[in-house]
């Protein structure tokens, strides 16, 4: 009878983590399915330029951040961003991140500003939880072809310039990243677009990418690629550089998640056509 006992008790106890483990996964999923779903919302379209972005998870959900804005007056902002860990802990910040930029987007009106408004409000809870956010913020403006950009701690976006035949770092811009100390205020940069330029921003999961000699991807690697793909769609870009680091790493599992956007000047009016823009005047 005590073995009997003993025996139930150990198949129950395994039943039940069985169902807890279970549970879990169905969770999981869930923060999958919402995470991507934020992630892939409706991508503005607009005469004069195309944008896409895109992100690759290292697990099942990560920790890196892409937003597009649209504004009243014409521009649209971009957000990139990287929260500092991975998994679920990385995922929540993240949400988190996404409702401050919202947030600061439709109340700022600069790229600097918007930095400034979401490390004041994330500030405090980012330094409770010893965590940090580096971000990249943008405003592209069609009809002056003007990009206007602020920095929080992120890589600097990639120039593939049409007219000069090179690609290089956009004007260097730095700014601590959001969570790192209160009271910051981020300076602004701009630079001027031409049609057929396309501007490239990633986030450091990309040029880390490891390969089986544990060599990695590099920015000279990612330059290659860029100049290889400069005169296809933004969709084709994105899917060129995917497949190169695919072909890099060689089936050697993903150690960071992998986020960019792609904009792309074209020829054409200016009006963003397919996206509700919030209420913002300047």
């Amino acid at each position: 009878m005590f073995f009997d006992g003993l025996s139930l008790s150990h198949s129950t106890f395994k039943e039940r983590q069985e169902d807890i483990n279970k549970t879990l996964q169905r969770e999981i999923n869930l923060a999958k399915k919402i995470q991507t779903k934020l992630l892939n919302g409706k991508t503005p379209t607009f005469e004069g330029g195309e944008v896409s972005g895109t992100s690759i998870p290292a697990r099942l959900i990560g920790g890196d951040y892409y937003d597009f804005y649209p504004l009243v007056n014409g521009k649209i902002r971009i957000v990139i961003g990287d929260v500092m860990g991975k998994g679920i802990p990385a995922a929540m910040l993240m949400i988190l991140t996404r409702g401050a930029f919202r947030s600061a987007a439709e109340s700022t009106q600069s790229p600097g500003e918007t930095l400034t408004a979401m490390n004041q409000a994330l500030y405090e809870d980012l330094r409770n939880l010893k965590s940090f956010v580096t971000l990249f913020c943008a405003d592209w403006d069609p009809a002056s072809g003007i990009l206007t950009f602020a920095n929080a701690g992120h890589n600097i976006p990639l120039l593939i310039s049409e007219e000069e035949y090179e690609i290089k770092a956009l004007p260097k811009i730095s700014g601590i990243m959001v969570g790192g100390l209160p009271n910051q205020v981020y300076k602004e940069e701009s630079t001027s677009l031409r049609p057929n330029d396309t501007v490239f921003f990633y986030t450091d999961g990309i040029i880390e990418a490891i390969n089986k000699d544990r060599e990695l991807y590099q920015i000279d690697r990612l330059i290659s690629t860029l100049a290889e793909n400069k005169d296809k769609t933004v969709q084709e870009i994105q899917d060129g550089v995917i497949h190169s680091i695919q072909d890099f790493t060689e089936g050697v599992p993903q150690k960071d998640d992998i986020t960019m956007v792609i904009l792309k000047v074209m020829n054409g009016k200016s009006d963003i056509t397919s996206f509700n823009s919030p209420v913002l005047t300047i």
